[in-house]
Order: structure tokens, then sequence, then C-alpha cells
């Protein structure tokens, strides 16, 4: 019996020009994990986002939050609002320093941090005494999240905000590109991201002495001296100078994979239009997503599960969305805001194949699937 060929979820997608620059690396002999990719890497990545913003280029978006929240003053027992729906590197960072994520829920215009249960956690932490020292706030899937009313409560509460824009480069709000919004924000380039350098992050903040202290602390925090001597407790999170190189070309190549996203979600919400059991995320007045990745909604867990296991049946991958951090083992004790938007777009959503490398060919056979399925 003949192997279907795998359709995966969100695979790596690269070009001819990312092999210059890694040859240009090997060439000079820039294999040590600094290099004229690095800087260039940072300074491209400047240039595209705009909004006189400073990159530091590191070994992953999680690394990047644990920097950004080490800058933004958090240590130990320290509380930290964040994002529930989302992925755990969002909130992982947040124990590395001894502090206590406290989960907000979602809003249903874009699934991301719900503003009203945001002040309400803000209210109970300063009535306790115990003000939150940062906010957490996640573009999910590539949708920016309400910028404007968390500003305002980051602003009224003089709270900082940590931006974790790492499914949302070339995804806008309001014209501005996501990652230029936080105190601090994240990007990430792991392999599954609209561009990948293989793994790594990015650190990116309009205060450069936010990034140059996040530079100072990725490579172990040595002082300026001749010999080696450390002050402070430092981090190997330097992104390598090969790995740079790659995501020098894939640079260039970021406005097409974010159109192909797009196309790819255009395509379903046309070929699955007339299904009454479909249903997509529309966009709000303002916002443009990258669409990192195509989900969809159904009436029920029985039904995504059908489809789920048809596609993958047929050797596609697809994933529900993001089981949200307060219903996770590890934080089940901590303080949460719920209001039960995230439980159910876990039990009754579906993440479908997006990479920017699909066929025509691979579409029509994922939305064949799903009709059949739905019969």
């Amino acid at each position: 019996m003949e192997t279907l060929t795998k359709i995966w979820l969100s695979s790596p997608h690269i070009g001819s020009s990312e092999q210059y620059y890694v040859d240009e690396a090997f060439r000079t002999n820039w294999i040590a994990p600094l290099g004229p990719n690095v800087s260039g890497f940072e300074s491209d990545l400047e240039d595209y986002l705009q909004e006189d913003v400073h990159v530091a280029a590191l070994s992953s978006g999680t690394a990047s939050i644990h920097l950004g929240l080490k800058l933004l003053g958090v240590s130990k027992d320290d509380e930290v609002l964040c994002q529930s729906f989302t992925f755990s590197a969002s909130a992982n960072p947040i124990t590395y320093l001894g502090a206590k994520p406290i989960f907000i829920d979602s809003e249903r215009d874009t699934w991301n941090i719900c503003p009203e249960l945001l002040e309400e956690a803000i209210l109970t932490g300063i009535r306790k005494g115990r003000k939150p020292k940062a906010i957490v706030v996640v573009h999910l899937y590539g949708m920016p999240y309400k910028v404007n009313e968390i500003q305002a409560l980051a602003e009224k509460y003089q709270i900082p905000v940590l931006e974790d824009s790492a499914e949302a480069l070339g995804s806008r709000y309001r014209g501005n590109k996501c990652g230029t919004f936080g105190d601090i924000s994240v990007l990430s380039f792991n392999g599954n991201k609209i561009i990948t350098t293989s793994g790594g992050g990015a650190l990116v903040s309009k205060n450069k002495k936010y990034r140059d202290k996040a530079v100072f602390l990725a490579t172990q925090a040595r002082d300026h001296t001749v010999h080696y001597q450390h002050s402070e407790i430092g981090h190997n999170y330097r992104m390598s100078n090969v790995l740079a190189g790659i995501g020098r070309g894939q640079m260039q190549v970021l406005d097409e994979r974010v159109y192909a996203r797009r196309r790819n979600y255009e395509y379903y919400v046309k070929a699955l239009q007339d299904l009454d059991e479909i249903s997509f995320l529309k966009e709000p007045d303002g916002m443009f997503s990258n669409r990192w990745l195509s989900c969809i909604l159904t009436p029920s867990y029985d039904l995504r599960e059908r489809i789920r296991l048809a596609l993958e049946n047929e050797n596609i991958e697809s994933r529900p969305l993001w089981k949200p951090m307060h219903l996770q083992p590890v934080f089940q004790t901590e303080l949460s805001f719920t209001n039960g938007i995230s439980e159910n777009l876990f039990q009754i959503g579906l993440c479908l194949p997006s990479g920017s490398n699909l066929s025509l060919e691979d579409l029509e056979r994922i939305v064949e699937i799903v009709k059949l399925a739905l019969k």
C-alpha cells in the first residue's frame, strides 16, 4: 500500500538566499556564536519593524521572554499577569525567575487577552498590596491583540507590557507592525514560524538600554575587563552567526511568506464557506493578521475530533487550538481570571495545515478530507 505524502501543520520554508549567508559564514570562518550575520540580521529586523526599535538576536523566543522579564525587574515572588490562551513558552519564563503567573482569559474578537478581566486582575492585586510587576500579552496565531485597550490599562496602572509577538511577525495593528508595541517585545524564529533560523528569537525595544543590557546578559554577563569577570549572573542566549545567516536570507522573502499564509486562509474560507459547521476568526477593523495558522471552529468537541482524526488518517497534520495555561497540570494551582472563552475554543477549534510552501494540490486534498468528515 502506497504511503500518502505527509502534509505538515507548518513546516520550514527555505529558499535560495539563505545558503549565500551560511556559505559566507563558513568561507570567512565566522562559525563562532557571534559575527556579521548576527548584526546584519538585527539590522534587517530593525529596518523591517521601523518605529526606531533596537533588536537583540537571541537563541530562542523563550530566552527572549526570560531576559525581557528580567529587564522589566521581575524577580522572586513577584506576580506577572499572563494571557492564558497561548503556548507554554509565554508563561514558563515567569517561573524561571521565581515569580508567580496569574492567568487572564480571552475575549471573542481576537481570542487574545480580555481587557476587562485584565483590569479586574490588576485591581485585585492592588487591593492585596501586590501590584503586578508586568503583563505578558500574545498576538495569538498572528491576530493582533487589542493594543489600544491594553496599552491604556498599562499606562493607567503603570505596569510594563511584554509583547509576545512570536507568532505575529508581519502582522499589523492600525498600520504599525506587531513586535513594536510593548515596553519589550519578543519574536520567534522556530522552525514552524513565518520565517525561521532553525531555532532562534529576538528581543525588541524602543529603549536601547534594554537591548544593550539583553546582549550583555545573553553573553554570560561578562564585565568589560581584560580577564573574565562577572558581577551578575548571565546566560548563554545569543544567536549563532550561522543561524543568523539563515535569518538574513529569510528576511528577503518575509512578505512573500505572509502573503502565502494569508492565501491559504482565504482558500479555506472560500472552499468551506457553504458548511454551516465551520467558522473562522475574522480580522477586526484596523487589524492585519499574518495568518500564521489558519484555524476553524466547529460546533462541538466530537466534530472537531472527527475532522482531526480524518486528516490524521490521511497523513495530514492538524492540531487543536492551544490548551489554556490555567488548565495545564503544571499551572493548575495558580490564580486565574476566567470567562470560559479559551476553554471553549480549545474544545471546538482546530488548526489546519498553514505552511507557506503548501501547494494548491495540498489545499484541495485537505479541504476534501474536511468535507468528507462532515458527511
